[in-house]
């Protein structure tokens, strides 16, 4: 759930729950710079996540309706949000650093000829705010001052709780109707594919079990459906497995792929390169299958068995069915 703070806030719709961690950056900085917080929520679907809302101490919500905005289209949302700012000049406005809020941001800031902080793990307020953002996909930090008449950041997945206090009052609901071109609907969601029924989604998972090329090839991914079956979670595979052609690339953990925050990630096959642990980095817990006791993934995880995965694969779930463990 993603807010804009100080008098203007934007809410993109949740793809997942972020790990428990500091309060919301967006609360926290309107209380810290005295002003009043305001979410944005596009399109009619999202007038259910207002009551959510109140928990969050959010004053106002302004709810976006248009004819034309029944399904995402990035520039047509930008305008939508820039609509908002215009009407408020709010001091600051912020969204989740996921694929939608970064894309909706940056076209906000071109629009308005801003910078943008993306990625922030840490906000402090200023005449220039001092933030510091997620680089190199997440193997640095970085220090920078955001300049800027209105301040315009999205704060990094994982990083900040998603949970309300559950006490504040419902907010106030005003509806925006934005003035919309045809340029800014060039480029938009046109279908969707859904997914396999009863799968569990990489995202929301609580297990994941990871292959990559030890695996061997396709057939190869049968023992890891079963381990992921047995535990409750579902399979997530390295960049190599879907360049292969051995899984699609919804599967794929990773800078280009889904980042995944699991109560354990079981890795299995994987070398460990640094595109694919900024995918599952927020895992908090990582047990590596490798026969490669030097792989960078083994000397990052907290628990390693060094082997054959289709040899130790196949003992964990014979021993998972002989104690009766399940999902965790």
């Amino acid at each position: 759930l993603a807010s804009v703070s100080a008098c203007s806030g934007t809410s993109f719709p949740k793809r997942s729950a972020t790990s428990a961690g500091p309060r919301p950056q967006a609360r926290r900085l309107a209380a810290e710079m005295n002003l009043s917080l305001h979410a944005v929520l596009i399109g009619e679907d999202a007038r259910a996540s207002i009551e959510d809302l109140s928990g969050f101490g959010v004053a106002t919500v302004h709810l976006v309706r248009h004819e034309r905005l029944q399904e995402y289209a990035p520039r047509a949302w930008a305008r939508s949000l820039d609509a908002v700012v215009e009407t408020l000049a709010p001091k600051v406005v912020m969204a989740a650093g996921l694929e939608r809020g970064t894309e909706v941001m940056a076209h906000l800031a071109a629009m308005r000829n801003l910078p943008m902080a993306a990625n922030c793990t840490e906000v402090h307020p200023g005449d220039s705010f001092l933030v510091t953002r997620l680089r190199w996909g997440g193997s640095l930090l970085e220090e920078a001052r955001l300049e800027g008449s209105v301040k315009l950041l999205t704060v990094a997945p994982h990083v900040t709780s998603s949970e309300g206090t559950g006490s504040a009052r419902e907010p106030t609901v005003e509806e925006v109707t934005p003035t919309l071109a045809d340029e800014d609907l060039l480029v938009r969601v046109s279908g969707h594919v859904g997914s396999t029924v009863g799968k569990v989604r990489l995202p929301d998972a609580r297990v994941v079990v990871g292959g990559g090329r030890g695996v061997g090839g396709a057939d190869g991914f049968r023992v890891l459906e079963e381990l992921a079956s047995l535990l409750g979670g579902t399979v997530g595979v390295s960049r190599v497995v879907t360049s292969a052609g051995w899984r699609p690339h919804s599967d794929q953990i990773g800078q280009t792929g889904t980042r995944i925050a699991p109560e354990v990630y079981i890795a299995c096959g994987i070398s460990g390169a640094i595109q694919h642990m900024v995918g599952c980095k927020g895992a908090k817990r990582i047990l590596a299958i490798n026969s490669d006791p030097d792989a960078p993934i083994v000397t990052k995880a907290d628990f390693a068995v060094i082997g054959d995965l289709h040899a130790i694969v196949p003992a964990v779930i014979d021993e998972i069915k002989r104690s009766g463990l399940r999902a965790v």
